[in-house]
């Protein structure tokens, strides 16, 4: 293993899906599609990150209430448990590498995880992907901390929770915005969109 390009970093936290877990919202458009009997390119042109989808995030809408805008803005009649079952198709596998990645990490700072998801997202990847948790000091979920990325305040909070300055820590997420977020709080923050990524910003192979 080569030495690490961030000897001066002391914490490690890291973003769940688009960097260790396979995201596609794609899935979701087709199983709503499929279901409702709309063309699934209809559906994805309608579905927007909207302020309904980052309250829901924050936790402070349930999934009922957020698939209720959901079902107005996607112009769809679906009962509750096609949404979920929709929704919840956006969570695929592990990344290849990943838990190798996690485990040479771990071995050599503090890992910790940020995620912006939902309380029923929570539900379905925990117990899917419960495994691949365990390297982690801790895990901060947006739902449960009632702040998300790419805020300076969800950084600032992580930050004072684990008990590091956040120029000590280094994050990684496959959004822009949220990189860009990371780095307005201080952060570290580089873009990855695989364990991959990271494991060459950290200067050994995945």
């Amino acid at each position: 293993m080569q030495d690490s390009p961030l000897a001066d970093v002391d914490v490690l936290l890291f973003d769940l899906g688009g960097v260790l877990i396979e995201i596609d919202f794609g899935r979701a458009f087709a199983a709503w599609g499929a279901a409702a009997g709309v063309p699934p390119g209809e559906i994805a042109a309608r579905f927007a990150f909207d302020a309904a989808y980052a309250a829901h995030e924050r936790g402070e809408i349930s999934a009922a209430r957020y698939f209720a805008a959901l079902r107005r803005a996607l112009a769809i009649e679906l009962p509750e448990e096609r949404m979920l079952a929709g929704w919840n198709a956006i969570i695929g596998d592990e990344m290849p590498g990943v838990r190798d990645m996690l485990a040479a990490a771990a071995r050599r700072w503090p890992i910790h995880l940020f995620s912006n998801t939902s309380a029923a997202h929570r539900t379905h990847w925990t117990a899917r992907h419960g495994a691949l948790l365990q390297p982690f000091r801790s895990v901060f979920l947006s739902c449960e901390i009632g702040l998300r990325k790419p805020d300076i305040a969800a950084f600032a909070f992580v930050a004072r929770q684990i008990g590091a300055p956040p120029h000590r820590i280094a994050f990684f997420d496959d959004t822009p915005a949220n990189v860009a977020g990371a780095r307005r709080a201080g952060l570290r923050a580089f873009a990855a969109r695989s364990p991959a990524d990271v494991a060459a910003i950290l200067g050994f192979s995945a």
